[in-house]
């Protein structure tokens, strides 16, 4: 099994779409996050005009896709990003898809876009996810008490956080 990442294209938005919809991801995705067509394709857009300040990716498994991660970066003279959005569609699981995409993720936004800090935020109930955070390195920074509304509940956000020399 081969997993790469690549910059999102014009022509992944139908895939996106499918995948940030499906009743077995979006409850787990951030609630501001994009979700139409025209949400996707602005982002790819953006990264496309920017590439060092942010981009939505696409994660392949053997060539076909799997999964999508971002990042957009939040201090530049510090060169700090913030990753969201990592998605893996159900019929890749299982197979640490996310833990080898999100190691590329972060390689390529060290050795090839020279950030020195990457920050995620994922929400207190996705076990899955703090778990995943944890097992590829990265450090529980805190936790922001009842910071999110979710379907009628607060829900506490956990931080993580990557820095350049914690890699291995």
């Amino acid at each position: 099994m081969t997993v790469a990442i690549r910059r999102a294209r014009e022509d992944d938005v139908d895939f996106l779409v499918s995948l940030v919809d499906h009743e077995d991801v979006a409850p787990f995705l951030a609630a501001v996050g994009s979700r139409t067509p025209a949400e996707l394709l602005e982002e790819i857009r953006a990264g496309e005009a920017d590439p060092d300040a942010g981009g939505r990716f696409v994660i392949e498994v053997d060539g076909e896709r799997a999964g999508t991660m971002l990042f957009r970066r939040t201090n530049q003279r510090s060169r700090i990003a913030h990753l969201g959005g990592l998605a893996v569609h159900p019929d890749f699981r299982g197979r640490r898809v996310a833990d080898t995409a999100a190691v590329l993720f972060a390689d390529h936004l060290f050795d090839e876009l020279g950030y020195h800090r990457l920050e995620l935020e994922i929400y207190g109930f996705n076990e899955r996810a703090i778990a995943h955070a944890e097992r590829i390195g990265y450090v529980s920074e805190g936790v922001r008490r009842r910071a999110y509304l979710r379907d009628g509940e607060w829900i506490d956000g956990i931080m993580f956080g990557l820095l350049r020399e914690d890699r291995g």
